[in-house]
């Protein structure tokens, strides 16, 4: 296991919270301007799966400090924010020489994208002004969006199942890497008895594993919605719309095709992405059952080729409401296209675009493209502050003659985004139990804690075979203050 100074990267962030708390900070009822605060220090331990001699087992510390002001004048209200991400302690030795291997989990992804074993940056993390009506606003600048967040439910439930399992399956600000990830561009709202109309027209800007999140890159994407409460807003629905291109010509991108054909196709993609989903909370004898579908076709051109792809979920559950701990015990699938034929004239595999992959894959190993999850959960507070989630994931790919797809999408004008293994002719990716904590101690203060084990099956143990488990954890406090008036 690497060593890290936890002094530094833990004792003094809390520090410096301490010199911002809101007692020393200036009052929002003396001041129209709003400061906004918000840091988290992270130490993370990996032991990847095996691939000697290179280090799959090791750990290092993340580091990210926003910090902005934010005004209403009126019916305008505007937001400046700054981030500082760092990492230290990277291991420059987690990325494997064996290209199927590859990046040996994400302190190997965090040094490729760097050259460098403590990466650190600043930059404009939000800076956009907006105007709001009765009714609607309208936002210009650089800003973070994510789709399937476009309302704010009054059920709790309904609200979770928003947040956590319909939103930023495609698009999001990737929140668990350090330098995550904006837009610019603008967007607006329309919102009228329980309708809501969104749209969205943006470029992305470089970041996520990148700690330099200034430039932009040559990707851009439009979005449309529209979102409807129903049934005393026991019930909500969507349908969306998004267009996709990414005009980096000079990248490689990452599929099922030989490296060769691959490397001389520099066309675009243009991927439009066509989906729906329901989620309802619906009261059922001592609680509350819950049900969800998500769903999207796609089409387009990926390059040379054309693209036709879909991708599905289905999950419910059930929360005894009138048990003091509230327990909530869910289930589900989903199942996404992949490609059977590398020589074919049609790229098949389910793209993912912009997304936040961690939601849906709390071990970042795997993401949603060729890929099949059936998987149980279960949640529950045993104190008011403390909510427990523990998760088993049966994993396989849709197609063996596709790739094992992890990361979630671009970030930097020299790498494609997302990563692709070989599935050699299998499906059987892995078993996956995760178990994780969150104290939220104080209103401005959290305590987080996660652990995890993937069991790897065929798939995995044809590319690492001399060790196919795998273990990730981390600790992680998290500080948050502001007011917006």
């Amino acid at each position: 296991m690497r060593r890290f100074n936890l002094f530094r990267w833990m004792v003094f962030p809390i520090l410096i919270s301490a010199a911002i708390s809101p007692a020393q900070s200036v009052s929002p009822s003396k001041s129209p301007v709003s400061v906004l605060i918000y840091d988290r220090t992270r130490l993370n331990a990996w032991s990847w799966f095996a691939a000697p001699p290179e280090a799959n087992t090791y750990g290092y510390a993340e580091s990210l400090l926003r910090a902005g002001v934010a005004q209403r004048l009126r019916r305008w209200d505007w937001e400046l924010e700054l981030a500082q991400p760092a990492v230290l302690d990277v291991p420059g030795d987690a990325v494997s020489g064996v290209v199927a291997q590859g990046q040996l989990g994400l302190g190997g992804t965090y040094y490729a994208s760097s050259d460098n074993t403590e990466p650190a940056a600043a930059f404009l993390k939000q800076g956009f002004a907006r105007y709001d009506g009765e009714q609607s606003d309208a936002r210009i600048g650089r800003f973070e969006f994510f789709d399937g967040e476009e309302t704010k439910p009054a059920d709790p439930m309904l609200a979770w199942l928003q947040t956590n399992r319909i939103a930023q399956r495609l698009i999001g600000n990737f929140g668990f890497s350090n330098a995550q990830r904006s837009f610019d561009g603008a967007d607006a709202h329309w919102n009228k008895d329980g309708w809501n109309v969104t749209a969205m027209a943006a470029r992305s800007d470089q970041g996520v594993f990148n700690m330099n999140g200034n430039p932009e890159l040559n990707v851009d994407v439009q979005y449309l919605a529209v979102t409807r409460s129903a049934f005393g807003q026991h019930l909500l629905w969507r349908v969306f719309a998004s267009d996709y291109h990414d005009g980096r010509t000079g990248i490689t991108k990452t599929d099922n095709r030989p490296l060769a054909i691959r490397e001389a196709d520099h066309k675009n993609i243009r991927i439009g992405s066509y989906g729906g989903d329901v989620i309802a909370a619906i009261p059922a004898g001592p609680g509350k059952a819950d049900l969800l579908f998500w769903g999207v076709l796609q089409n387009g051109r990926w390059g040379l080729l054309g693209d036709g792809a879909g991708a599905a979920a289905v999950e419910g559950g059930y929360q005894f409401t009138r048990v003091p701990t509230m327990p909530w015990i869910r289930g589900g699938w989903f199942r996404s296209t992949g490609d059977n034929n590398p020589a074919g004239e049609t790229h098949h595999t389910f793209f993912q675009m912009l997304p936040t992959p961690r939601l849906y894959a709390r071990l970042p190993f795997f993401n949603l493209m060729n890929n099949k999850d059936g998987f149980v959960q279960l949640m529950d507070r045993p104190v008011k502050r403390v909510a427990v989630r523990t998760d088993l994931h049966w994993l396989s790919l849709t197609s063996p003659e596709d790739l094992w797809y992890t990361g979630g999408g671009a970030y930097d004008n020299k790498v494609f985004g997302f990563i692709g293994r070989p599935a050699n002719n299998a499906t059987s990716l892995a078993s996956l139990y995760d178990v994780s904590a969150d104290w939220q101690m104080t209103k401005t203060v959290a305590l987080n804690f996660y652990y995890s084990y993937a069991q790897g099956k065929t798939v995995v143990a044809a590319i690492y075979p001399t060790g196919r488990n795998m273990q990730y954890g981390y600790a992680e406090f998290v500080y948050s203050w502001g007011s917006r008036r």
